[in-house]
C-alpha cells in the first residue's frame, strides 16, 4: 500500500510539474510562444528547484533537531538571508557586484552567516540539540528586530522595494538564473540525500545511533552547513517563501511514510510540486498582476498546518 502511495504521489507532482506552465492567462497570438518558453518555462524550473530544496531541507532540519517545527526558518537561515538582501535594498539600492545583484549575494552570504554560527554550536558537542533550536530561534526574533529598524529608518521607495522581496516571488526569472541556481541545488539536494542512513539510525535515539556507527555531531554539522549552502541560494534569487519546508514533510509522514528512506526524497520531490502548483494558483488568481508566490504558500500553508494540528490531537 505504501509503494502504491508513492507511485501515485511522484506521478501527481510530475503531473503538477507539466501543467503548471500552461496555467494562466490565454498565450494565443504571436506573444504566446514567447510567453510559454521564455516566461512561464524557466519560472516553472526556478519553482521547482527552490521548492525541492525548500522541502528537502525542512525534512532534514526536523530530522536533525527531531522537532516537526524544525524549518531553516526556525534556526535563523531564512533570517539570516532575509536580513542581508534587506540591508542592501535599504542601504545600497540597485547595485550590483560581480555581475551578480548585490540582494542575491548579501542574502547569500546572510544565510551562510548565520547558519554556520548554528552548525558551529552544534559541531561544539556541547550544547544540547534543543539549545541548538534556541540558539536559531534567538537568532531569527534578534534578525527580524534588526529588520523593522532598518525599515523604519528607511525612505518609502527602499521600504516598499524590501517588503516586495520579502514576500517571496518567481516572476522575472531567466533560465540565467535557473542555470546560476542549479549547482547549489545540486549540491545541496545530492549532498543531504546521501545522509539518509545516518538519519534514519537517529530516529531510535542516540545511543542506537553510536551503536551503528553513526558520527551524530557530523551528521548535524553537515545536515545544517549544506541545508544553509541551499537555502541561502534559494532565498537570494526568489526571497524568503514560507511554509514549503513546515508543511511538505507533514503531509508525506501522514499520507506515505515517515521512514527517512522515503521521506528525504519525497520531500524533495513534494516540495518541487507543492511551489509550482502554488505559482500557477498566483498566476490565476489575478491573471494581470504578479502575485507573489509566498502569499499563497503561507495562504495554503497555514491552514494545512492548523488542520494537521488538529488531527493529530484527536
Amino acid at each position: 500500500m505504501s509503494r502504491n502511495r508513492q507511485i501515485l504521489a511522484v506521478v501527481i507532482c510530475l503531473g503538477i510539474l507539466l501543467a503548471a506552465p500552461w496555467v494562466g492567462t490565454s498565450m494565443a497570438g504571436e506573444n504566446g510562444e514567447f510567453i510559454f518558453w521564455q516566461l512561464r518555462v524557466p519560472r516553472t524550473l526556478m519553482g521547482a528547484l527552490v521548492g525541492m530544496t525548500l522541502g528537502l531541507t525542512g525534512a532534514v532540519y526536523q530530522s536533525v533537531f527531531d522537532n516537526p517545527l524544525a524549518t531553516p526558518s526556525t534556526v535563523g537561515t531564512t533570517a539570516g538571508a532575509a536580513l542581508g538582501a534587506l540591508l542592501v535594498l535599504i542601504l545600497v539600492p540597485r547595485s550590483s557586484a560581480l555581475g551578480l545583484p548585490l540582494v542575491a549575494l548579501a542574502a547569500f552570504l546572510g544565510a551562510l552567516v548565520v547558519t554556520f554560527a548554528i552548525a558551529a554550536i552544534a559541531a561544539s558537542g556541547r550544547a544540547r540539540i534543543n539549545d541548538v533550536l534556541l540558539a536559531g530561534i534567538a537568532i531569527t526574533l534578534a534578525a527580524g528586530a534588526i529588520t523593522t529598524g532598518l525599515q523604519f529608518h528607511a525612505d518609502m521607495a527602499a521600504t516598499f522595494e524590501a517588503v516586495r522581496w520579502s514576500l517571496g516571488h518567481l516572476a522575472q526569472v531567466s533560465y540565467r538564473g535557473v542555470l546560476i541556481l542549479l549547482p547549489f541545488v545540486v549540491v545541496c539536494v545530492g549532498v543531504l540525500l546521501t545522509q539518509i542512513r545516518a538519519l534514519q539510525a537517529m530516529v531510535g535515539g542516540e545511543e542506537r545511533a553510536h551503536t551503528q556507527g553513526v558520527d551524530i555531531t557530523r551528521t548535524r554539522t553537515i545536515c545544517l552547513a549544506v541545508g544553509a549552502i541551499g537555502v541561502g541560494a534559494c532565498v537570494a534569487w526568489c526571497g524568503p517563501i514560507a511554509f514549503v519546508g513546515l508543511i511538505v514533510p507533514h503531509l508525506i509522514r501522514l499520507f506515505i511514510s515517515a521512514s527517512r528512506r522515503v521521506l528525504l526524497p519525497m520531500s524533495a520531490i513534494g516540495g518541487a510540486a507543492f511551489l509550482v502548483f502554488s505559482d500557477a494558483v498566483a498566476r490565476a488568481i489575478l491573471p494581470h498582476q504578479d502575485l507573489p508566490v509566498g502569499v499563497v504558500t503561507a495562504a495554503l500553508g497555514a491552514p494545512l498546518l492548523v488542520w494537521l494540528v488538529a488531527r493529530r490531537t484527536h
